[in-house]
């Protein structure tokens, strides 16, 4: 298990060291991403969260769509200030939150949580269980949670650390308390070093009240 100062430390090098198109997870348009957020067909107000952006571009769409309500979190305040500083004056239109996803328990609640290729470094069970109960308590009854991790055909190291594959059925399973499944399917994520990774994406429906009798 790293602790929270090991993998800071870890993602904080990555970031200072390497361009966008250096690492594996780049993608020049979140395309899938984008894709499972228009099928839910949400306001233009809604409450988004993007969780382990690191310096992704979706937000950079998000606010092209005209999304009002924005917050990027990541553990590496490195990741966070490179989009800023491509964002320009359109950074000050965002909620920025630095914090370790295993650690981490936002104040608010959020009409969308999405998260892209970070959900899968966590691989100790109690930090898993924290997560989870994060994202129980923080997404709005009835909102959503966007999750792509790497299938059981995916990668089982990325950025040099271990991750925790996952399939359809390992993922209902452990958010089933909380959440119903609308789907899940996997795609092939082609990196910049023209490798292949299998990645599966799934969108969960927080349930509401009802839901549980």
């Amino acid at each position: 298990m790293k602790t929270t100062i090991d993998r800071k430390s870890h993602w904080e090098k990555i970031y200072q060291s390497k361009q966008p198109k250096e690492v594996s997870w780049f993608q020049k348009k979140p395309e899938t991403s984008l894709a499972l957020i228009s099928e839910l067909d949400l306001p233009k107000s809604a409450k988004i969260f993007d969780n382990g952006a690191g310096d992704s571009l979706l937000v950079d769409n998000l606010l092209e769509l005209g999304f009002e309500n924005i917050t990027v979190q990541d553990i590496s305040e490195s990741a966070l200030e490179k989009t800023k500083k491509r964002l320009g004056a359109n950074a000050s239109r965002i909620k920025w939150n630095v914090c370790d996803e295993a650690n981490c328990r936002p104040k608010e609640q959020y009409d969308l949580w999405h998260d892209r290729a970070a959900f899968h470094f966590l691989t100790d069970e109690e930090e898993i269980r924290n997560y989870v109960n994060t994202i129980s308590k923080c997404i709005s009854p009835g909102g959503h949670f966007i999750v792509a991790t790497f299938s059981e055909q995916g990668p089982q190291k990325c950025s040099g650390l271990p991750v925790k594959q996952y399939s359809e059925r390992s993922m209902t399973e452990l958010l089933s308390a909380s959440f119903e499944k609308e789907k899940c399917f996997t795609i092939d994520h082609h990196t910049p070093f023209n490798t292949i990774q299998n990645f599966l994406f799934c969108t969960f429906r927080r349930k509401i009240a009802t839901d549980f009798h």
